[in-house]
């Protein structure tokens, strides 16, 4: 395995090509931009050292502590990946890069490209809502695709010029984790495509869309627990954790809570390092949040646990306001408790400016914990 300094994508096309097509040694993806990050990686992923011949990349991972895990993706698995997202959103197209081709979100749309014959427009690794009209004209005619993170979406529809762009595409891909307060509903009313996925680099990317899983992908809940499963997985990790997540052969067991309607769709309720005990009950940060945003004088926010005596953790909020108007905390806890228990609701709140957040827009619930704590 070799590392491959990711940048502009052009380089990045036909090195993908080969490994698509069985012609060359699997490779590590690793920031061109960011030296450090590029020597940890190639050092804790093993670069240089014997890979199993049927992997193609080797991705790192997004955890926020530790040892990078390095998710063995195959040809196999990529190329099974490009084809579902195809047919599920109607066919090959030209694709928007607006994520660094080093994240597998970004790699994915490299792939598309490769398996799709075409050449993608690249705005990445920045990101500039300026640049959105005239790289989508530069796409030409034909279906026209774009994968954005929630927080680029969010800028893209505050500009108008950006946001009517978006809204020529057939489809703008939304991960990296749930979005904000409105913008599905901004997206909607704006006429922007918005298709949200679920997956992560263990997974080869997003691989269930609007809650269905794409063709050839198996979403199983075992224990409360989101285990994905088809073509689309990769081998293991490059650094094999215990217990091991892909003990059983072709199955993902991811660290998300979820549960599958009566019609098969699912629904992620948060993650299983992200839930608060506290006084003997679990609560799940994200419906807290999905409580806390319908208040009009919320514009984002992120629910964390911080240590109690008494309670063990008790529920903490960091709020970003769309208004002068500053909420009593009595007033949101009422608010969260009219579809929520009690026991979920805040008991501290924190105006903040903007909530922290890493890789490639994922909420950092543990940088807020630190801070408030």
């Amino acid at each position: 395995m070799r590392p491959v300094s990711v940048g502009e994508a052009a380089p990045l096309l036909p090195v993908l090509e080969n490994l698509l097509a069985g012609r060359d040694a699997a490779i590590l993806p690793v920031p061109a931009a960011d030296e450090r990050q590029a020597a940890l990686l190639t050092t804790a992923l093993r670069a240089g050292s014997p890979i199993d011949d049927d992997v193609a990349v080797v991705v790192s991972t997004s955890g926020t502590t530790g040892t990078p895990k390095g998710a063995l993706l195959t040809a196999a698995a990529l190329r099974a990946s490009a084809d579902a997202t195809h047919d599920r959103l109607g066919g090959p197209g030209r694709w928007l890069l607006a994520l660094p081709g080093y994240h597998i979100a970004g790699l994915q749309v490299l792939v598309r490209s490769v398996v799709a014959g075409t050449t993608p427009v690249s705005i990445a690794p920045s990101f500039d809502v300026d640049d959105l009209p005239g790289a989508i004209a530069a796409m030409g005619s034909g279906r026209r695709y774009a994968s954005l993170v929630a927080v680029q979406l969010d800028k893209a529809l505050r500009d108008a010029g950006a946001a009517a762009a978006l809204a020529e595409l057939d489809a703008v891909l939304i991960g990296g984790g749930p979005m904000p307060a409105g913008v599905a509903e901004r997206a909607e009313a704006a006429g922007v495509t918005v298709v949200r996925t679920y997956g992560m680099s263990e997974t080869a990317g997003g691989c269930v869309y609007n809650g269905v899983a794409l063709d050839g992908v198996t979403v199983r809940i075992v224990d409360g627990r989101i285990v994905l499963g088809g073509a689309t997985v990769a081998k293991g990790y490059r650094n094999p954790i215990s217990p091991d997540p892909f003990t059983e052969p072709g199955w993902f067991r991811t660290d998300d809570i979820g549960m599958l309607d009566d019609s098969g769709v699912l629904r992620v309720l948060g993650r299983v390092d992200d839930a608060i005990s506290t006084g003997g009950l679990t609560v799940l940060p994200q419906l807290v949040e999905s409580a806390l945003a319908t208040h009009p004088a919320i514009a984002d926010c992120a629910v964390f646990g911080v240590a109690d005596e008494r309670l063990g953790q008790r529920v903490v909020a960091a709020v970003v306001l769309s208004s002068a108007a500053t909420p009593e905390v009595a007033e949101l806890r009422a608010h969260v408790a009219q579809t929520l228990d009690a026991t979920a609701a805040p008991r501290e709140v924190h105006i903040v400016d903007e909530l922290p957040r890493r890789g490639i827009g994922k909420l950092d619930r543990r940088a807020l914990a630190t801070r408030f704590g």
